[in-house]
């Protein structure tokens, strides 16, 4: 089967693109925000909101990296339990993330209708899939931890997963109801605009040439100017350069996330397939993702090895995915393909960091970004207007490169398919 050129199939279905002109002077503002993405848009929308004066700093356009780039879909729980996290963070953070956590999808959702953004909201549930017995074993313990916190979260097996989702390739699942899914880049420039329409200044097609203290205030210089602020907030997640702190690139693994958008399916096969609207994403370590979007495509995703889909086979594993989770799409027209960077730390939650006085860092969001890029914006908000740290959901936590990173890292490209192979080993779940 021929593949049609790599297009980010969000930016054909997205709401209109403003236009914000690049730096040409010298500006003064209470923050910088660096990074025009989802945590970077809704943490100047929440600073512009409570009156500081923002500017935000795009290199290239609102949404271009993996804001707009990903599956779009809300998938509001960790991959730990509760105690488990308890014991990663201690009692009270971890208390504090707990109960974020368990609001964070409606509080995304109530966000889009406070600020009235057109993103083509879904919130009819979350459907998280055990590929093997041991995966079941792995959602069952999740569900017995989250249901105790009080997260509105149910079972179902056999029958009835392949009823909910369409797919004979599970028997066994939990339904997160809070879950959904929005088309992301509508998302991320209905962000921008309401910070826009609340004082914001977004400035795009301007790169960062230096960062740099002066009179304890921080300058960034610009090819056309320059913006100086007392504060600065890095929101560049996966597609952080090495400068000015080196050391931040190396807290995470840039890994990769490749997609599909098939044609629109019919009636009968939209009746078929995710036929209660639910967004479905699977156990596997080269994990399937998929939803729709308003026109009845699917959108189905994996773990690729570089910006390229096809590269190392990265067309066909999304093809062998789509047709193993969904068999009766067989033959199904693929409109469009397109990959997106993701950060993912070796904890799989975002970190935030403090390279510098009066610089904030937010990243690695371990594919769970749609939710908690929500999260993040509001916790820098409350931070940068004076909160105390140990009120926000994520700890500020030192640089801590990983270990052997730059040899871990030129092996990304291997991962994707070497997971593949991992995941075919594991015992299906009995279907009596």
């Amino acid at each position: 089967m021929s593949h049609p050129p790599e297009q980010i199939h969000w930016t054909t279905t997205a709401t209109p693109k403003s236009d914000y002109p690049a730096v040409e002077q010298n500006i003064e503002a209470d923050v910088i925000v660096v990074g025009g993405g989802l945590s970077g848009c809704r943490t100047a929308l929440g600073l512009a909101e409570a009156g500081m004066s923002v500017v935000l700093l795009e290199e290239r356009d609102i949404g271009w990296g993996a804001s707009g780039r990903s599956g779009g879909q809300c998938n509001p729980m960790w991959r730990e339990t509760p105690d488990q996290l308890t014991q990663r963070f201690g009692v009270s953070r971890a208390e504090i993330l707990v109960k974020t956590t368990l609001s964070a999808a409606d509080d995304l959702f109530k966000d889009i209708e406070h600020f009235g953004i057109d993103c083509d909201p879904v919130q009819r549930g979350w459907v998280q899939a055990a590929h093997t017995s041991k995966s079941r074993k792995t959602l069952e313990h999740l569900y017995q931890g989250w249901s105790e916190a009080g997260a509105r979260i149910e079972t179902i097996e056999a029958d009835d997963v392949e009823t909910m989702t369409g797919s004979p390739e599970y028997r066994f699942a939990l339904l997160h109801r809070s879950g959904g899914h929005v088309q992301p880049l509508s998302l991320t420039r209905g962000y921008a605009s309401a910070a826009v329409a609340r004082g914001a200044r977004i400035f795009c097609g301007t790169r960062v040439k230096e960062l740099k203290r002066s009179n304890e205030r921080w300058q960034v210089r610009t090819p056309g100017g320059s913006v100086t602020a007392q504060q600065v907030v890095m929101t560049t997640n996966a597609y952080t350069s090495a400068a000015p702190w080196p050391k931040l690139q190396k807290t995470f693994y840039p890994l990769v996330s490749i997609s599909i958008a098939t044609a629109p399916l019919t009636q009968e096969q939209q009746a078929s397939v995710l036929p209660d609207q639910v967004t479905l994403s699977d156990t596997r370590l080269a994990i399937y993702y998929t939803r729709y979007d308003r026109g009845g495509r699917l959108i189905f995703g994996c773990v690729g090895s570089t910006d390229h889909v096809g590269t190392l086979g990265g067309h066909k594993r999304l093809q062998e995915g789509l047709h193993t989770v969904f068999p009766q799409l067989r033959g199904i027209a693929i409109e469009r393909t397109w990959s997106g960077r993701i950060a993912v730390t070796p904890e799989m939650m975002p970190h935030i960091h403090e390279p510098a006085p009066g610089v904030t860092a937010a990243l690695g969001f371990s594919g769970r970004g749609i939710a908690m890029t929500s999260v993040m914006g509001r916790a820098l908000t409350r931070k940068l207007l004076g909160e105390p740290e140990n009120t926000l959901p994520f700890p500020v936590l030192p640089i801590k490169p990983i270990r052997l990173h730059q040899p871990l890292k030129s092996l990304i490209p291997l991962a994707a398919p070497a997971m593949t192979l991992m995941d075919k080993f594991g015992k299906r779940i009995d279907r009596s």
